[in-house]
């Protein structure tokens, strides 16, 4: 992990009809500092349990040293009420 850690903000998420139940799909984080947008999968969220974000959300990632446009290692700095996942 080459890259000073970078500030953005979920701005899509695109299903591409993968994984058990057809979800799966890439989010889209636009880097607050250059704007430009970056692309990530669920795999790349750090956290304990079901790993999502939701657009809106802030993060703070890294670029890929493998793959330019690829965001690593997201992690979500706004942290939903629990109470809103079970209404």
């Amino acid at each position: 992990m080459g890259s000073e850690p970078r500030l953005g903000t979920i701005v899509d998420r695109r299903p591409s009809g993968g994984g058990m139940t057809g979800a799966v799909g890439a989010y889209v984080v636009q880097d607050v500092e250059d704007e430009r947008y970056y692309v990530f999968d669920y795999r790349q969220i750090v956290t304990e349990g079901f790993r999502t974000i939701r657009t809106g959300e802030r993060v703070r990632f890294h670029l890929s040293d493998d793959s330019p446009g690829r965001a690593e290692f997201v992690i979500r700095l706004d942290q939903p009420d629990p109470a809103e996942y079970y209404e």
